[in-house]
């Protein structure tokens, strides 16, 4: 390439002050970082920082510590069980999935064996601000959705918890159905989404991810509110138990919501967006 066609090509990168207002105007119906212009070759400090805070506050979200008493206390009337997984501590947790999808096994005697339909886990996985924010308001928007013929079991507070440790506590409990409430990993754009996944008839160590249904990104107001999620969750439930499965056996049969309006720009003459 020559030093003319590469100026040319800067040339063609660089937004016009006019298209300011449209870039600012489309980054309100995304969290992508879209059209921060450039600072030289770099990203304009401003941004750069909001990256960093971005990206500590994910680190925060996956290394700070599950409080269970927190949940508990936002579920105050409700009876809770506090239990750990096979993961002695959070480094361990990290280092070895498996351990986490395991049952301490002292903590495994203290489960209340029941004739349960459901059990609610709320494990810290790998965000415990997005449980400590988002999982009590959940389960009780939840549960006010369910039947009264349903036996709802103690909710199970679980630290160091990976997804499948839920089929463990309900094999434990005798509860037909697990939903776990967790933390999801944390992105650059969010640290608190909490993901609810349910299963029937879950079985330790032979139930597969094929199994499970999941509602993920509940994180209001950004993500899916309580009461949609809450919704949404009641409806799988009890269509997860008229057919007796979960995972490709049950469909989520709700329409999705309608797309955000996007405002329409007369283009820029020998403006390239894509190179932003």
């Amino acid at each position: 390439m020559t030093d003319r066609q590469l100026a040319e090509l800067v040339r063609a990168l660089v937004v016009p002050e006019s298209d300011a207002a449209m870039w600012a105007t489309l980054r309100t119906h995304t969290q992508a970082r879209i059209g921060l212009g450039r600072a030289g070759s770099a990203l304009p400090t401003r941004h750069r920082l909001e990256l960093q805070a971005a990206h500590a506050a994910a680190r925060d979200a996956v290394h700070s510590p599950f409080e269970p008493e927190l949940v508990a206390a936002a579920l105050t009337g409700v009876p809770t069980v506090r239990v750990r997984s096979a993961a002695a501590d959070r480094l361990t947790y990290l280092q070895r999935p498996d351990l986490g999808r395991r049952l301490d096994d002292l903590d495994r005697a203290h489960l209340p064996r029941g004739d349960w339909d459901v059990v609610f886990v709320v494990a810290d996985g790998l965000s415990s601000r997005a449980v400590h924010e988002h999982a009590a308001a959940v389960i009780r928007a939840t549960t006010s959705l369910l039947p009264g013929d349903w036996r709802v079991a103690p909710v199970v507070l679980a630290e160091q918890a990976r997804v499948a440790l839920g089929d463990d506590i309900a094999h434990a409990l005798g509860a037909t159905m697990a939903v776990v409430l967790i933390g999801e990993r944390p992105g650059m754009s969010a640290a608190d989404s909490l993901g609810a996944y349910l299963t029937y008839a879950p079985v330790p160590g032979t139930t597969t991810d094929a199994d499970r249904n999941c509602l993920s990104n509940i994180r209001p107001p950004l993500g899916l509110s309580h009461g949609a999620a809450a919704a949404k969750l009641a409806a799988l439930m009890g269509r997860a138990r008229e057919l007796g499965a979960t995972g490709v056996g049950l469909k989520d049969e709700f329409s999705p919501p309608p797309p955000l309006p996007v405002p329409h720009f007369r283009a820029t003459p020998g403006v390239s967006p894509s190179g932003v």
